[in-house]
């Protein structure tokens, strides 16, 4: 059940009283309005009767009602157009806020890749590196191996001619002993 309200208001220096289930401040702005009229309208024309006033502020009031409905419904018309635009606006502000997600979700996934990559690629050169001091190493191995066969290549030689040398110096001492065992 909704509750009434009943405010006691005067137009026209006359007492109503006025029942609603609007604030009695509202009530009472309205009958404000509907009085101010009717003296306005009093003013200018004063052979005017009490319902004659009241009929043309009556008029007057619709008027106003009837522009601002009519300018109203204008005003409806031209925000249709803005709010339909808007809720289209709406709907690709959505479907973008979508694709965002989608190209966060994949740039999340690229950059677990790129640093997966990354985790590899220092691995490799760590390893790269670790393959080059080896064979730096096996490098100065082999120059080492390379002297040492150098060594023995050369202390061969010293020894084939030594062996030379003492086969002639053998070779003599059988030519002496043969000839010393033959006479």
């Amino acid at each position: 059940m909704t509750n009434k309200n009943r405010v006691d208001v005067i137009i026209d220096s006359r007492n109503f009283t006025i029942v609603g289930t609007e604030e009695e401040e509202y009530i009472q702005s309205i009958a404000h309005y509907v009085d101010k009229k009717i003296r306005e309208l009093s003013s200018k024309n004063s052979r005017l009767s009490q319902t004659m006033t009241a009929t043309l502020a009556a008029l007057h009031i619709a008027d106003e009602l009837y522009k601002s409905n009519k300018e109203l419904m204008n005003l409806e018309e031209k925000a249709k157009n803005p709010l339909e635009k808007y809720d289209l606006v709406c709907e690709e502000l959505e479907k973008t806020k979508e694709k965002v997600m989608e190209l966060k979700k994949s740039c999340n996934e690229h950059e677990n890749i790129i640093l997966s990559l990354n985790k590899e690629k220092e691995s490799l050169i760590n390893e790269l590196n670790q393959n080059k001091e080896a064979l730096q190493l096996k490098e100065k191995e082999l120059e080492e191996a390379k002297k040492e066969a150098k060594e023995l290549k050369d202390k061969n030689f010293q020894n084939q001619i030594e062996l030379i040398e003492v086969k002639k110096e053998l070779a003599e001492y059988i030519k002496i002993l043969d000839r010393e065992t033959s006479i």
